[in-house]
């Protein structure tokens, strides 16, 4: 009862600068709250330093929240509109608020002000806290109070030197900003210690820092003094660490970790770098909305104008649910319910900004929104029907930083194993089946097998989907499979040597499998030209022609699997000057390309069941082609990985361990080859090569092989592919002599 009686005098007391903090509309205080700020309203103004506002709100707001168990929600929204409104041209010290101008002076008067008054009741004690209240109260009812008056209260009851902490939190600019590395665990006298390093990126602040470690055997939280630019500690625990987490409940005003920080109105409202993109059409319906964010630093194009470049520069507001972006980005969006709602989501072309997404059915339910839109910055997701709030949401994040340490150790059951002829019965009726393979390991390529020929014994009407082959080659694949054309001129109208490069007699059991029982064969991939531009350049780098051979709707916010994409670009050190956003762009537009391909068909042949065929890399997770497929379809599938021993249940639906197959003998004749004009020329003979025991020469212009004309490089590869060791075949060159020109040879060679 005492500490609430301090709160209402206090209250009270300050009540002359107590601006009182925005609220959004969903928050309430407290019966016992709302006489506090009656009596607060009642009270004549005679301060004018910014103190009140945030130790007001301390008081109430959040002692209100706190009561609720949601304090450290509240503290951590606190940090969001500090983050999301306060940039480097807007930022100063919190001793110098005087009254709230607009959203980012309100971040730091409040969302700061609130949390030094909670990082000082920590630092002395809550009934240290009180009590300096209480006296600060008693010591200055007739001056007006200062910072100085407080900090004295505070020492008083304390018995601390608190000069540093007021002149930390008053004086200077900018809040702490903390990451968590060199994560390990080490054992020392049998005791597993858990260190790590605290590293502040600018110049340091001085805190206590609650770091919480989970074992198998309960929790270990401790509090650590920081002071330094790098602190390294070592905490004992029991048993096994399995997770650190570092200010979890929001102690400490300090900037979020990109796992935090969730995608809210707040971060569009507070970005020094916005984009409107006004749609096609309907625009004039969103023109309200329009006005209200066309402040400084916003651009306003029309969607047809974005680039990517735009993208990732900016956090974007995109109005209407059917936006060419959206489609681009996200695989496109639901259309939203009725009213007027708004969605954020993170960029996936750059995280650290956020795209919201506008929809209203009229002009009218925008204009009761676009004046509102503020007060609501906290949320992910809104909507309104008639100006009125019927649902809000926050995208949930983590709470505090997060860092797993050491994953518990799994094991399985030999009984637990199944034989492939046992998950075939099983998935015998999925529409659609992904086979993983690695490319060169024939083994993978049975069991591709193995699952088609068990398919079509069993009375299944299907179709191969195939990595290998380009989606403009599809005519060449259908003349192969129906007689038109023969197997060279299957290769070479397909360029698969060009093209795919892998040994095709890897391939070519199941391409003679699919003839024979007349099943069709889909090609997948995209032009290998348009990945690489894309690779190189991004997406904007294509030629309008180009764009319109590529996906409409293609969605790049899986984190996981931009994160896992990006661990293998950071692993390969020759990826010289190449961008990772490009990279990833080239890689989503790979994998949606399939996924498009096997719809494509799908729904031209619904009766049809599919199984695809391609590397693991488009497999694994579902992340490559089959969630982007189940996406567009709806269609149930199931994935089978090879080879990968591993215990992540989400890998795939099915962990196959095939054993290793030699892969069929390739012969070849050990030259390197050049096309020059029209020419296809020898320029390099291998050591202990057919070519050298036959005495074909450097500069020889190859003619045939075996009967096959030389046109091109893959020609030689063409006429060799189905040959064996002992097999003989006729060479015909042209070899330049010393005065009579150019003069024809034929060598017989034995392979």
């Amino acid at each position: 009862m005492k500490a609430f009686l301090i709160v209402l005098l206090t209250i009270a007391f300050l009540a002359g600068a107590a601006d009182a903090m925005d609220t959004s509309p969903t928050d309430n205080l407290s019966v016992s709250f709302a006489a506090g700020e009656n009596l607060l309203n009642r009270t004549s103004h005679t301060s004018t330093i910014a103190l009140p506002g945030g130790l007001s709100s301390y008081l109430t707001d959040h002692r209100y929240e706190e009561e609720k168990g949601k304090g450290w929600q509240y503290r951590k929204n606190l940090i969001v509109d500090y983050e999301s409104y306060v940039n480097p041209e807007k930022e100063f010290p919190l001793k110098d608020f005087s009254q709230r101008d607009d959203l980012s002076s309100r971040a730091i008067g409040y969302g700061k002000g609130v949390m030094l008054f909670h990082m000082l009741k920590n630092l002395v004690g809550t009934d240290s806290f009180n009590s300096a209240l209480e006296g600060f109260i008693k010591e200055n009812k007739v001056q007006g109070p200062s910072w100085a008056d407080l900090r004295i209260a505070f020492e008083k009851t304390s018995g601390k030197n608190l000069e540093w902490f007021f002149n930390q939190w008053l004086n200077r600019k900018g809040i702490p900003s903390i990451e968590l590395q060199d994560l390990k665990v080490v054992v020392s006298k049998g005791i597993p210690m858990v260190s790590f390093e605290i590293v502040q990126k600018n110049e340091p602040f001085k805190f206590n820092l609650t770091v919480i470690i989970n074992t198998d055997k309960g929790d270990v939280t401790q509090v650590l003094n920081i002071e330094k630019e790098r602190e390294t500690f070592g905490i004992p625990v029991p048993g096994n660490p399995l997770e650190i987490t570092v200010d979890r409940d929001y102690d400490l005003m300090r900037k979020l970790s990109e796992e935090e920080y969730p995608p809210v109105i707040s971060k569009f409202l507070g970005d020094d770098k916005r984009l409107v993109v006004i749609p096609a059409e309907e625009g004039e319906k969103y023109a309200d909305l329009i006005g209200g964010v066309n402040g400084k630093g916003t651009l306003v194009k029309e969607e047809s104008e974005i680039k990517d470049a735009d993208i990732k520069k900016n956090s974007l507001l995109i109005l209407g649910f059917d936006s060419p972006i959206l489609k681009r980005l996200f695989g496109g969006i639901i259309r939203p319910d009725s009213g007027f709602t708004i969605t954020v989501k993170k960029n996936p072309l750059n995280p650290s900004k956020v795209i919201a997404i506008a929809y209203a059915d009229s002009k009218e339910d925008v204009l009761h929104v676009a004046e509102k839109l503020p007060l609501y910055g906290r949320y992910s997701y809104l909507r309104f029907e008639n100006g009125r709030n019927i649902e809000s949401d926050i995208k949930e994040t983590n709470r505090g930083i997060r860092m797993n340490i050491t994953e518990p150790v799994v094991g399985i059951q030999p009984q637990k194993m199944m034989k492939l002829d046992d998950i075939i019965l099983n998935i015998l009726d999925k529409p659609i089946i992904y086979v993983g393979e690695r490319h060169t390991n024939f083994e993978d390529h049975r069991v591709q097998l193995k699952v088609i020929t068990s398919l079509q014994e069993s009375g299944r009407k299907l179709a191969i989907g195939m990595e290998m082959f380009q989606k403009p080659f599809q005519k060449a694949i259908n003349d192969y499979l129906s007689g038109v054309i023969d197997e060279r001129e299957f290769l070479r109208a397909t360029q698969y040597f060009k093209r795919w490069q892998f040994d095709y007699n890897l391939y070519r059991e199941i391409i003679e499998y699919a003839k024979a029982k007349e099943i069709p064969l889909i090609a997948l991939n995209i032009w290998s030209e348009i990945v690489k531009t894309v690779a190189s350049g991004g997406l904007d780098a294509l030629t309008d022609s180009e764009k319109a051979q590529i996906p409409a709707d293609m969605d790049m916010s899986d984190a996981d699997y931009r994160q896992r994409l990006r661990e293998i670009f950071e692993t390969h050190k020759n990826h010289g000057s190449k961008s990772f956003d490009n990279l990833y762009q080239a890689q989503i537009l790979w994998d949606e390309t399939m996924a498009h391909s096997a719809d494509t068909f799908l729904k031209k042949n619904p009766d049809y069941q599919m199984i695809v065929l391609a590397g693991v890399g488009h497999i694994m997770y579902g992340s490559g082609i089959p969630k982007r497929a189940f996406r567009l379809n709806g269609k149930d599938y199931v994935t089978l990985v090879p080879g990968i021993d591993t215990q992540d249940g989400k890998l795939g639906d099915y962990i196959l361990f095939p054993e290793h197959i030699p892969p069929p003998d390739t012969v070849k004749l050990g030259v390197v080859l050049k096309k020059i004009n029209s020419d296809v020329k020898i320029e390099k003979i291998q050591p202990s090569s057919i070519a050298e025991k036959v005495n074909l020469k450097k500069g020889d212009i190859l003619i045939s092989v075996d009967g096959w004309k030389i046109e091109d490089v893959d020609d030689v590869r063409i006429s060799l592919f189905d040959k064996k060791a002992g097999d003989k075949i006729k060479v015909n060159i042209l070899r330049k002599k010393f005065l009579s020109g150019y003069k024809e040879f034929e060598f017989d060679v034995t392979l």
